[in-house]
């Protein structure tokens, strides 16, 4: 990832360079990050060699709905607002992320247009991963490779389950309303 890529997909973010010199800082969030929670030190050294790493000001919008992307964040510090466009045209805050939650996973995985837009609530410091470097990681180290894959198909897997009882819920109480 360069400079040009990282600047047209965030608008003003400085790149601090790859991740390895923010190790323990993601170790002192370990406990915060599921992407991570059964990554060794090594591992997470290994990783971040294939991470860059970024600071964004309050008010920039670093995943915007709708758009193609190919990258997941991880935040180390700062937060996040997570906002989609409801049916109206107006936007719904949809949660607020903090350290060591990730966001964007499912566009890294399908390049798929972004699900919801994500705009920083103060300045922020994250790690970026994008689908080349995971490539590269699959290639070059494939036991970490595989290690992230299975990380990623948990976590999604678990927001699917989370969002499949919430919908199930919403149709029960549109069956109930409409006895």
């Amino acid at each position: 990832m360069d400079k040009t890529q990282l600047t047209g997909s965030f608008g003003s973010v400085e790149l601090l360079g790859d991740a390895t010199g923010f190790v323990d800082h993601i170790l002192g969030i370990i406990d915060h990050i599921n992407l991570l929670e059964d990554f060794s030190r090594e591992d997470i050294e290994c990783l971040a060699r294939y991470m860059r790493c970024c600071r964004a000001g309050l008010g920039v919008e670093l995943i915007r709905e709708g758009e193609p992307g190919d990258f997941m964040l991880m935040i180390l510090e700062g937060t996040v607002e997570i906002v989609k466009i409801d049916p109206r045209g107006l936007p719904q805050r949809l949660a607020v992320a903090g350290p060591g939650k990730t966001l964007g996973e499912m566009s890294l995985i399908d390049g798929e247009p972004r699900f919801a837009s994500c705009l920083t609530l103060e300045p922020t410091l994250f790690a970026v991963l994008d689908r080349d470097s995971l490539v590269q990681v699959i290639s070059d180290e494939p036991r970490i490779g595989v290690k992230i894959l299975m990380e990623l198909l948990m976590l999604l897997n678990q927001r699917l389950r989370a969002v499949s009882g919430d919908l199930m819920k919403c149709l029960e109480n549109q069956r109930l309303r409409i006895r």
